[in-house]
């Protein structure tokens, strides 16, 4: 059965059953065709925001998101942090960083993840948001660890001049907190279904 709704309280009827809100006295709509609810809290004050979509305080680092931001600031740290220690034929630590800028340019993408990350996350404001930024999160925190993956598979070579050298335990931090903070991105916002609200008359309290 098709619904139709007032577009100001969102009262809702079956089709044919009314032609005008009997509370509001507003004509009804096509339910499917209402704008979403930010859009009538510009128009009308007092229709509320979903739960979801309430803005969250700046502070705010819960449902992952503090986790996530704190993953990247770390791994963003330690791409700078010796990933390998050369022995021969000289002795040379390198880390993430010399090694983009020197003859593996595509090792950036894991410190340019990291750097794009933080904004990402820190500039969600709600849950809404923060859940619609799952698989850009996840994204952005599995580049470092496909990059150590490929580093580990295929190891840099010297040529004709022998190398040898041994990984920094930097290079295995990148991969665990690369795999974490996917993890964790990929659950970002928490569920949609467990929501705490300050609202209404309770302003102050928890409504669950």
């Amino acid at each position: 059965m098709a619904l139709v709704a007032c577009p100001f309280c969102r009262e809702m009827f079956e089709e044919g059953e009314a032609e005008t809100c009997p509370i509001c006295g507003v004509a009804l709509t096509e339910f499917s065709k209402l704008p979403k609810a930010t859009h009538l809290h510009d128009e009308f004050d007092d229709v509320p925001l979903a739960p979801e979509q309430e803005p969250l305080p700046v502070t705010y680092l819960g449902r992952g998101k503090g986790l996530v931001a704190v993953a990247a600031l770390v791994g963003f740290a330690v791409f700078f942090l010796p990933w390998i220690r050369m022995s021969l034929p000289y002795e040379l630590a390198i880390s993430g960083f010399d090694l983009a800028r020197g003859r593996l340019g595509w090792v950036w993408a894991s410190g340019v993840a990291w750097v794009v990350l933080v904004p990402t996350i820190l500039s969600r404001r709600s849950i809404f948001q923060l859940r619609g930024a799952r698989v850009a999160a996840a994204f952005l925190s599995a580049i470092p660890g496909v990059t150590v993956a490929i580093l580990l598979a295929r190891p840099p070579s010297g040529g004709m001049v022998p190398l040898r050298f041994d990984y920094g335990w930097p290079i295995f931090a990148t991969l665990a907190v690369s795999i974490l903070a996917t993890l964790i991105s990929l659950r970002l916002g928490g569920r949609a279904d467990d929501i705490k609200v300050a609202r209404g008359t309770s302003k102050g309290q928890e409504l669950h």
